[in-house]
């Protein structure tokens, strides 16, 4: 669950993760000092080579989302409606009773049962670990491994499904250093208790390894189990706010041999910075590696919901740009062999009917078409733009509607759909559509309300900001009012000023720009009476704007 991050770049900060990455890159690749250490037999999902393989040997790459069940354990449907767009793996988010309500081992099993159910991997976390030496309710990682011993019973034998991560964020920015003896330790503990699982370890400096200690100290870690099965997780959030950080990161892991995937990521803007979320996505779709964003549902800082109060029918705008948009989850994602049904399946789907166009705007345009059949079944279509011979892929969706955007003013467009099924079969490719979008120019949007959460007396409130324009909008000011007497008494993301039912919001400091086809999130908790009416209408700079 993402709450506030103590994963601010200091200048000096900067510059010394910099020095350290130039030394570390060294160390990744530098040849092992000693003989590499004999292996033990790969049982189920392992590594070999830096690569996450199936026990069958076919390669895996992760493809899927974090679900918060230890806080949310009454949400059962939440794995089949992930499943449902697309993913292939899901990381489940549990507790050791440390600082929450410890998981049961009947619990767990009931977890693994599920994912096996919906046909996904399951990869299991400690979530107490978070930030420990600098959160002081934070569980140690030998704890943690304590844990996962006590369930043996439970995951012995579910080798080809399972992953252990041992604890989430282990170490926070204190002393990062002291992450690698305790994460050696816990990884040995395991082993030697006989699991045989892959394991997954996380990164200090609450996962995001700005100082560069997991890097540095990665070929260590791994030598020290004996199985050679083990994969590093980084966390991608602010920290990670441009391509070069990101690909830098990544690819000294790829070029050490040494296996590694994105266990977290976020792409909304917060007030640490602006993820860059569409290099991460491409990177890890580059380099075969996996990734699982953060996250389904239930965040203490909803614009890192991918689906509105667990509903998989609204979707915000980070789900959409995780799971349908370019290198997202619709369109890179392979069920594992283990399910069974893929490999023997060699019948593309029929070609989807001819698509139509509505609701066109400057950047926008919502595309929909009959839908295909197959003999097993259509798990996916993917949107292209036709440009001379090449399909150029724009979106993805697991149903046959999808609202593109990021268009350009004044722009035609020709667009057609193939569509997909899970063994990968791709049909011929769907007659096109031409789409001119308008002109455009100047002030567009749409705004979206939600009251999050309601108590006697208060509410707490998201307003979601879509630049609907072809140009960045900067230094913006929202208009609207409340009809039921309700007053804001603090707000996060903006800065509200009131009279009477009339609210004008003005930007924080890293909400200020909403670029073309983008959107900024506010929040706010308010007083209200016996009713809490939403606002009719919201202006955006004086203009008027949609419904998101």
């Amino acid at each position: 669950m993402r709450t506030t991050r103590s994963s601010t770049k200091s200048p000096v900060a900067a510059l010394l993760a910099l020095l350290v990455g130039m030394v570390v890159l060294g160390a990744l690749t530098a040849a092992p000092a000693h003989a590499e250490p004999p292996r033990a037999r790969a049982t189920g999902i392992h590594i070999d080579n830096g690569r996450l393989l199936e026990g069958n040997g076919n390669d895996f790459v992760m493809r899927g989302v974090n679900h918060a069940h230890t806080w949310y354990p009454g949400e059962t449907q939440s794995l089949a409606d992930i499943k449902s767009f697309g993913a292939n793996t899901v990381r489940v988010v549990l507790s050791n009773g440390h600082r929450w309500t410890r998981n049961s081992a009947a619990d767990v099993a009931a977890v693994v049962a599920d994912c096996k159910a919906n046909r996904l991997i399951c990869v299991l976390e400690v979530h107490d670990t978070t930030g420990y030496g600098e959160e002081a309710a934070a569980a140690s990682l030998d704890s943690a491994a304590d844990y996962w011993i006590g369930l043996k019973n439970v995951l012995a034998g579910q080798e080809d499904y399972v992953l252990i991560n041992i604890g989430n964020e282990p170490w926070g920015n204190t002393n990062p250093a002291g992450w690698t003896d305790p994460t050696v330790a816990a990884v040995q503990k395991l082993r030697a208790a006989g699991f045989e699982h892959t394991i997954m370890v996380d990164a200090p400096n609450w996962g995001q390894d700005w100082q560069g200690v997991m890097r540095a100290n990665a070929r260590t870690v791994y030598d020290a189990d004996p199985t050679g099965n083990l994969i590093f997780s980084i966390h991608m959030y602010s920290v990670y706010d441009t391509a070069q950080e990101i690909t830098d990161y990544l690819n000294a892991f790829v070029t050490a041999g040494l296996p590694i995937l994105v266990g977290e990521f976020g792409g909304p803007a917060d007030q640490y910075g602006d993820p860059d979320e569409d290099t991460m996505m491409a990177a890890a779709e580059q380099l075969d590696l996996g990734y699982l964003a953060w996250s389904w549902s239930g965040n203490t800082d909803p614009i890192l919901d991918l689906a509105i109060g667990f509903d998989p029918d609204q979707l915000s705008s980070w789900g959409r740009r995780v799971f349908n948009g370019a290198n997202g989850i619709v369109q890179t994602s392979k069920e594992a062999t283990v399910f069974g049904g893929t490999g023997a399946d060699t019948q593309a789907p029929t070609t989807p009917g001819t698509p139509t166009a509505s609701a066109v705007t400057s950047t926008s345009a919502t595309l929909t078409w009959p839908a295909a059949t197959d003999n097993v079944g259509v798990t996916a279509y993917d949107v292209v733009r036709v440009a001379g011979t090449a399909d150029v892929p724009v979106a993805a969706s697991t149903t046959n509607t999808v609202t593109l955007t990021g268009l350009t003013a004044g722009t035609t467009y020709t667009f057609a759909v193939h569509a997909r099924d899970a063994a990968g079969n791709r049909s011929a490719r769907s007659a096109t559509v031409t789409v001119t979008t308008d002109a455009g120019g100047g002030v567009g949007c749409t705004v979206g309300y939600r009251a999050v959460n309601e108590w006697p007396g208060g509410f707490q409130g998201e307003i979601v900001i879509r630049n609907t324009g072809a140009t960045a909008l900067s230094g913006w000011s929202l208009a609207f009012s409340f009809p039921d007497g309700q007053t804001i008494t603090n707000m996060w993301g903006g800065t509200p000023a009131q009279t009477g039912g009339a609210v004008t919001v003005t930007p924080a400091s890293y909400t200020s720009t909403i670029p073309a086809a983008g959107s900024v999130t506010v929040g706010f908790t308010g007083s209200k009476g016996a009713t809490n009416t939403a606002p009719a209408g919201f202006a955006l700079n004086g203009v008027g704007c949609g419904s998101a």
